[in-house]
């Protein structure tokens, strides 16, 4: 008895020192403040005392006046990453992340029209295109700190498609999926997933459909693609519940869904993990 007291009595010490690590990871020393996954493909916020400066492997980060910023992490990022930060006193303090890897899903798809797989010539002007407008949207570095607020699910449906899954689209392998999709009927309501302001709507990109894009401040941004409707334009600002969209079929896809998407700036993160789990 006394033995699988013992043992239990370390088992307990062992849960608590790999708790505190945890917590450790989101509430760091020396005044600086950090929530999200430490792992692939995570976004990252951080909060600081007025008047400091962080830096994440050597690369200065955006602080607002409040002291809060963001980061994020890729699907095949480096498992060791490095956070400095000056504080008020002129000291620098160094600390490093180690992230847990990930493994993700191979997905074989049929049925896509080759147009789709392999587009033809007549239409490069128009991807082009598609992606300048995508990527501009995206560069903006915004005052906002909307990134800040625990995002929502912006529809409703069943969980159809994962982040970082390799698609093969009539075995043809393709990039690997960067968003998560929600499978809904078409005309399903979509929401702002968090405050922000809309930087791009178009009804019809030649891969994605109707495709929006909501800025959250600091790089942080909302995509959502296959869209049958937008209910707001460039230039407007959200709240978070706010009807933005609806669900459609547009552009490259078998059927009615939802794909999300969150960037920071080029980096393409996990929305499910800003969000509670289905």
């Amino acid at each position: 008895m006394k033995a699988w007291v013992k043992e239990q009595s370390l088992l307990l010490r062992l849960v608590l020192v790999w708790f505190f690590s945890v917590i450790a990871l989101n509430v760091c020393a020396e005044g600086l403040q950090l929530k999200g996954e430490m792992t692939q493909g995570s976004l990252i916020r951080g909060h600081v005392p007025v008047g400091h400066q962080v830096w994440l492997n050597d690369t200065p980060l955006k602080i607002s006046p409040e002291g809060y910023f963001a980061f994020g992490f890729g699907r095949d990022a480096k498992l060791t990453q490095q956070l400095k930060w000056l504080d008020n006193q002129g000291t620098q303090h160094t600390q490093s992340l180690k992230l847990q890897v990930r493994t993700y899903n191979i997905q074989k798809i049929e049925g896509i029209p080759s147009k789709y797989v392999s587009p033809p010539k007549e239409v490069s002007a128009r991807i082009k295109l598609d992606n300048q407008q995508i990527a501009n949207a995206r560069s903006l570095n915004d005052e906002r700190t909307d990134f800040y607020q625990d995002f929502i699910w912006p529809a409703a449906g069943p969980i159809s498609g994962v982040y970082g899954s390799q698609r093969v689209f009539n075995g043809t392998p393709k990039r690997p999926h960067f968003g998560v999709d929600v499978a809904a009927p078409t005309g399903t309501s979509v929401y702002a997933p968090a405050n922000g302001i809309v930087t791009l709507f178009v009804a019809d990109m030649y891969y994605s459909g109707g495709t929006m894009i909501i800025d959250h401040g600091h790089g942080v941004s909302s995509t959502f693609l296959h869209l049958s409707k937008g209910h707001v334009e460039a230039g407007t600002t959200v709240k978070q519940g706010d009807l933005v969209a609806e669900i459609g079929a547009t552009g490259r896809a078998t059927g009615p869904h939802l794909d999300w998407r969150i960037n920071w700036f080029k980096e393409r993160l996990d929305p499910a993990l800003l969000v509670p789990k289905r």
